[in-house]
């Protein structure tokens, strides 16, 4: 059955948008709840999704009431009690979940697949960076987060190539069968679903053998999960492990956190590399979009213009919330990023200290679950004190409901540097009372809503 329309519930996440936006594209009614509206939701409805912000069945609009030409799509991040959710069960609706509404959209498609615990979106918005800009047809691309080279977190090209963010979240990622995939990481995270590490590892070992016969794995050197399909290419990735099938060398600074770097493939290598973006992380990121691209090609049997990569990487501009610079000058520098995992946090700090050699950074952070908390407040810990100094503010629940006791108290009491708390709506302020030099929020909450305002306080504070 062809659905006229498609109703989305928890419309404003990252990856539903992306879906939604498809639809939008195809000319499918769009309708969808989300808790909250934000910027993305305010954009959605400019585009012509027709968007409320309360479950309340009464509020659907007639043009998605009928199961015989609607579709429901819904995040798993949603209560399974949402009111919304049941008038649809109860009406005899199809409901999907976002990840198997993203496998069907990669049928009869060369899948190129990011998944990891941290890494994913970075790499996954380069590599269709490299698609568009290498290809004659540059394919299509859900991405995990807006990507500032296309303005969107979707990308809608010619041919059939098919780059995807593949989330571990609920197992979503299960519902791809990748022609090529990069594994970027497989930590101890999600673990309210998952419950040990040993069960996140061998859902991304079942990942992997799902990659289709005669395609290709490039798992990161020193990721520990077991790989069971023989019938796949192998490949190794690493920030400069020699060890690695690919990997940089060679990194040279250039100043203000940048680099000139030469990328080592099988095939040889790719000399006097730059990036668009600041931070040694994201020359990591690089060699793993390459790596994929680069394989995928060979796969195809398709032409390699080194010169064509080379430019495509020197003119990637990122993706908002990743290494994002608002402010960046000798009196004050501000910075917003996603990270919300103890390893994001370490890899960010420390291309910080990098790009920075000397100065004081304070580091904001936002919990983003009150699970993850519990289960990693030391690890948070040990990377936050890396900074000088930190300001923590509230966990930001999502989906969850308070657990007793579990509270950001539990990481500042870990810290080794001096850490205060302070609420969310107060954080500008805060911050522009105090005596700062490199300042950086991280989180994946609605931290992202204070940005501007910091980034204004700041600017005046030190009349820039």
């Amino acid at each position: 059955m062809e659905y006229k329309s498609v109703y989305f519930l928890g419309i404003g996440g990252i990856g539903m948008s992306a879906i939604a936006r498809y639809f939008l594209h195809e000319g499918v009614r769009v309708g969808g709840y989300d808790l909250t509206e934000t910027q993305l939701t305010r954009q959605l409805t400019t585009e012509g999704a027709d968007i409320h912000y309360a479950d309340d069945p009464d509020r659907i609009d007639e043009a998605f009431r009928h199961p015989d030409h609607t579709l429901v799509v819904y995040t798993p991040a949603v209560p399974h009690d949402l009111k919304e959710l049941v008038f649809f069960r109860e009406n005899g609706f199809t409901i999907e979940k976002r990840s198997e509404m993203l496998g069907h959209l990669s049928e009869g498609k060369f899948v190129m697949a990011v998944a990891g615990t941290h890494g994913k979106t970075t790499t996954t918005t380069l590599t269709a960076w490299l698609n568009a800009c290498c290809c004659p047809e540059g394919g299509c691309a859900f991405l995990g987060g807006i990507s500032k080279n296309f303005g969107s977190n979707l990308v809608l090209g010619e041919g059939d190539r098919f780059a995807v963010e593949a989330d571990e979240f609920d197992r979503s990622f299960l519902r791809l069968h990748p022609d090529v995939a990069v594994v970027t990481s497989a930590d101890a995270d999600h673990l309210d679903i998952y419950g040990t590490h040993e069960a996140v590892k061998e859902a991304f070992s079942q990942f992997i053998g799902q990659i289709r016969p005669g395609g290709a794995l490039i798992l990161k050197k020193g990721v520990d999960v077991a790989v069971e399909n023989p019938s796949i290419h192998r490949f190794s990735y690493a920030l400069s492990d020699p060890q690695a099938d690919f990997h940089a060398e060679n990194i040279r600074p250039m100043g203000n956190g940048h680099f000139l770097f030469d990328i080592v493939t099988p095939e040889g290598p790719l000399a006097d590399c730059t990036l668009g973006i600041p931070g040694e992380v994201n020359i990591e990121n690089a060699v793993a979009a390459v790596a994929l691209f680069r394989t995928a090609t060979t796969l195809r049997e398709e032409p390699m213009d080194n010169e064509k990569i080379r430019d495509a990487l020197a003119r990637f501009s990122g993706v908002r919330r990743r290494f994002e610079l608002y402010i960046n000058t000798p009196e004050s520098v501000y910075m917003d990023d996603y990270a919300h995992h103890p390893r994001e946090l370490s890899a960010a700090l420390a291309s910080l200290r990098g790009m920075f050699p000397g100065r004081k950074i304070t580091a904001v952070f936002q919990p983003h679950l009150y699970t993850r908390t519990r289960d990693l407040y030391k690890e948070f810990a040990a990377a936050l004190s890396m900074a000088d100094r930190v300001i923590l503010i509230p966990i930001y629940p999502a989906r969850e409901e308070p657990i007793p006791s579990v509270t950001s108290e539990m990481i500042g009491n870990e810290l080794t540097v001096p850490w205060s708390l302070t609420e969310r709506d107060t954080l500008a302020d805060t911050l522009a009372a105090m005596d700062t030099d490199v300042v950086v929020t991280f989180g994946a909450g609605n931290i992202e809503n204070c940005c501007p305002q910091i980034a204004a306080r700041l600017r005046e504070k030190y009349g820039l």
